[in-house]
């Protein structure tokens, strides 16, 4: 429900802002070929197979004395400390990238949440006449002509957990269900503990309080059917014709 914050880190004129263009589907960010065009963060949120993608575009990260740019390199920063994954673009025509795409890898995992992945996205490879593809955690495309955004679409989702189109809920949608289901079993069994007191041992509410818990701890394993959830409904809303 909550999506994936997915934040485009790298150096400037890697292509981030026609990255996020492309992936929105408008011109969301400014593009020029002016280095540090992008100053401040910049999002949108993107539907892909029904999984929220919050893109935040950011502030190329370089040596530069402008304090204006700098401060939106350390917003980056920021924001690279709450993704839950990283585009780390890089520019396929650019004979001497390495060293600065080194850097912007060393400062991006300063930052990084543990276990956060990070996808390398080698942008332009048109202008190299290299075809899109992925490999590993690399993503090859062209933002600008639309080539291969659409294997980037599906790493990301496998991200998410959601490995195929038919796939009903995956890693990342089970896990909110999980902790939602998690947290009425220890309200119940918190209740439970309190009936169960010396002094106040109502046992037949305390019964009621861990069959509740392990009702919600049923919804988890499976055992709480169909038909189950249907008595739910019925008990608690009024279904009209």
């Amino acid at each position: 429900r909550e999506g994936l914050a997915v934040v485009l880190a790298g150096s400037p004129n890697v292509g981030k802002s026609s990255l996020m263009n492309a992936l929105a589907g408008e011109d969301v960010a400014i593009v020029t070929a002016i280095a540090g065009t992008t100053r401040d963060r910049i999002e949108k949120t993107v539907q892909v197979e029904g999984i929220p993608l919050n893109l935040i575009d950011t502030a190329g990260v370089r040596q530069t004395e402008d304090e204006v740019e700098r401060l939106g390199i350390e917003r980056m920063l920021n924001e690279v400390a709450k993704a839950d994954v990283v585009l780390h673009l890089v520019d396929a025509s650019s004979p001497d990238g390495e060293l600065a795409d080194a850097e912007v890898l060393a400062r991006v995992k300063e930052r990084i949440g543990r276990g956060v992945p990070v996808l390398t996205v080698v942008n332009k490879v048109d202008l190299v006449q290299q075809a899109p593809r992925v490999e590993g955690d690399h993503i090859y495309l062209s933002a600008r002509s639309g080539a291969g955004i659409d294997g980037l679409r599906r790493e990301l989702l496998r991200v998410a957990g959601w490995e195929t189109q038919t796939a009903a809920e995956g890693v990342f949608l089970a896990r909110e269900r999980h902790l939602a289901a998690l947290a009425i079993a220890a309200d119940h069994l918190s209740t439970a503990a309190s009936y169960a007191e010396f002094g106040n041992r109502q046992l037949e509410l305390f019964a009621e309080e861990l069959r509740l818990a392990a009702q919600a701890l049923a919804a988890i394993t499976g055992e709480f059917s169909a038909d189950d959830l249907l008595g739910v409904i019925f008990g608690r809303f009024c279904i009209g014709k």
